[in-house]
């Protein structure tokens, strides 16, 4: 295994840093404890590369301690996050483009979390590959509580130390690991854990984790790992139990990381097993259920009567959450629940709409300028019920929302796989 010792040199390069800025402005996010934001910094970029550069170069750059952050969890509790600012987010990110070619090369091939070229997508198809190929039903379900808050700071020099023993990165890696946070005006010590939010956490948390993937890879135990959700595939419930005791050794004795007794179970996958918000069973792949009525609160919300927006614009804000749905979840079995959205939505649609139109006189000057003749029933214009009226339908139809741009999920193609994974060696 090859050692990088002399890497520092690398880092010193403005380009390098210029770089690692545009993947941060790409990233968004928000300011840190300075209240800087990135436009603030991009409105004098020059100097502020050159004072990074410089800092950098006579070993006197200092990262600041991280603005405490929190997203709430499906789960009803919250995940916390760490803000670090704009300058300190520029070198982690030059940083982690320096290390993960190095460290790349060792990663298990079953990892697939914050890895280039990688997705969700290519780890659900290798665990459907690992149940429906490979015969192994018996899935076990690790669930790790707060992993990133819990990573060791030892473990994750020592496991460093081995693909890179030049000391100005590895003082660099220490000072963004016990920087610190703020919550409330007042500074806490971070003696365990690297935060969420900064760019070179997701790279330590998978330096990390590779240590168990590799000591499963050793017991000849087949996973799916993506960033801190393990699946380990077995074909017995009594291979099952023992890969969950081992699995559940190695993460709390060697990475000192809590395995949550209560999310951490068996599956099968007859039962379907939860991974990435889809449910994979033998045979299909399905939205879990709290993602399906989530996504279509969202969709509620924008649709709402009473919002006063004109159909145009509603449609603009609903495509790109129409797009990115979809493309996840095409992945899944989902063309009969894409159609039934599709359906479901127009019809809230057509609601808005009539509404909009106040009255029944415009809805018949639609339909006579689509070659209907009247007379024409009475129809309620702010009624859910009509809505669903051949009128609404004959008015606005299917066609005719294609037309003004809306993204049809029926048009969707589903159940889709990689054609490439056919090939891959299952490791």
């Amino acid at each position: 295994m090859r050692v990088y010792y002399s890497l520092y040199g690398h880092l010193l390069d403005k380009a390098r840093l210029y770089k690692g800025f545009k993947k941060v402005w790409k990233a968004k996010g928000a300011a840190g404890i300075d209240r800087q934001s990135l436009s603030d910094f991009a409105s004098n970029l020059s100097d502020n590369l050159d004072q990074l550069f410089l800092e950098l170069k006579t070993k006197q750059y200092q990262p600041q301690p991280v603005r405490r952050g929190e997203i709430p969890k499906d789960d009803g509790g919250v995940r916390l996050l760490g803000i670090p600012c704009v300058r300190d987010r520029v070198v982690q990110q030059t940083l982690n483009d320096l290390l993960t070619p190095i460290f790349e090369m060792q990663f298990h091939p079953s990892s697939f979390g914050y890895r280039p070229q990688r997705s969700c997508h290519d780890a659900i198809n290798k665990a459907t590959m690992f149940i429906r190929r490979y015969g192994l039903q018996h899935v076990v379900d690790m669930d790790l509580s707060k992993c990133f808050d819990k990573l060791d700071h030892e473990f994750i020099l020592t496991s460093i130390r081995k693909r890179i023993s030049d000391s100005s990165i590895l003082a660099l890696i220490k000072q963004f690991l016990v920087s610190g946070v703020m919550v409330e005006g007042q500074w806490q010590e971070t003696k365990v854990g690297s935060p969420q939010g900064g760019g070179i956490s997701p790279l330590i948390a998978n330096i990390y984790l590779d240590a168990f993937d590799q000591e499963m890879r050793k017991r000849g135990h087949r996973i799916v790992r993506y960033a801190d959700d393990i699946l380990i595939f077995c074909r017995s419930r009594a291979g099952a139990n023992n890969a969950m005791v081992q699995a559940t050794k190695i993460l709390e004795k060697t990475l000192k990381l809590t395995v949550n007794p209560h999310k951490s179970h068996i599956a099968h996958s007859d039962e379907g097993v939860k991974f990435l918000g889809v449910e994979i069973g033998s045979r299909h792949t399905r939205i879990q259920p709290k993602k399906l009525s989530g996504f279509k609160a969202k969709l509620k919300g924008l649709t709402r009567r009473n919002s006063g927006k004109p159909l145009m614009e509603v449609i603009n804000m609903l495509n790109p959450l129409l797009i990115g749905f979809s493309q996840y979840f095409r992945i899944a079995n989902t063309k009969r629940e894409f159609k039934k959205i599709a359906a479901w939505l127009r019809r809230r649609l057509r609601s808005l709409q009539l509404k909009l139109w106040k009255k029944p006189s415009k809805l018949h000057r639609e339909l006579k300028q689509r070659g209907y003749k009247p007379p024409f029933s009475y129809i309620r214009m702010s009624g859910w019920r009509s809505s669903a009226s051949p009128l609404a339908c004959y008015a606005m139809t299917n066609q005719w929302f294609n037309e003004l741009g809306l993204v049809n999920l029926e048009q969707v193609a589903t159940g889709y796989v990689f054609s490439h994974y056919a090939e891959w060696k299952c490791t």
